[in-house]
């Protein structure tokens, strides 16, 4: 007996595969902003499941051209921390972001899925002080990882009805 792990109820699915282009392609862009990966998924509607609807999100954010990449990582926001995260930590943050955006000229993207909001600000603070060491293009690489992590989160999130999946920062 095989299980889902992130199953879709069926009428989330089916409404998406269902619903015009162009309410498609907006509730994409909600998950990743590249008009690109949005369209294209867009149009190879209908998804049996939602595995095969991540694999094409997947297979078309692994597709992302440099424009394509520039778009997205254009309309992110930084991770936001747990609520009881002390103020030295926000400093500490603001500055490695503020470094961070000098050297590669986007906002610094990565996926906190599965992280306990205990682990979130080290994981973070981790993260982006060691990708301050990668020169442009490895970053860019590791950014697209990152939002093509982020993409599937959200467009889970979003077909199982949990509103604006822009949120899984």
């Amino acid at each position: 007996m095989q299980t889902r792990a992130n199953p879709a109820t069926p009428s989330s699915l089916e409404r998406f595969n269902t619903t015009s282009p162009e309410e498609a392609t907006q509730t994409l862009l909600t998950c990743l902003n590249s008009h690109t990966w949005a369209h294209r998924l867009a149009a190879h509607r209908p998804y049996p499941d939602l595995p095969a609807l991540l694999a094409a999100a997947d297979e078309a954010a692994y597709d992302l051209s440099p424009d394509d990449l520039t778009e997205a990582l254009a309309a992110e926001t930084l991770p936001a921390l747990p609520e009881d995260t002390y103020a030295a930590a926000h400093t500490a943050l603001n500055a490695a972001h503020a470094a961070y955006e000098s050297r590669f000229g986007h906002v610094f993207v990565i996926c906190l899925a599965g992280l306990s909001p205990d682990e979130t600000l080290n994981h973070l603070l981790a993260a982006i002080r060691s990708r301050l060491n990668n020169d442009l293009d490895e970053e860019r690489l590791v950014a697209a990882e990152e939002l093509r992590q982020l993409a599937r989160g959200r467009l889970i999130s979003t077909l199982r009805g949990a509103g604006n999946c822009a949120t899984s920062h």
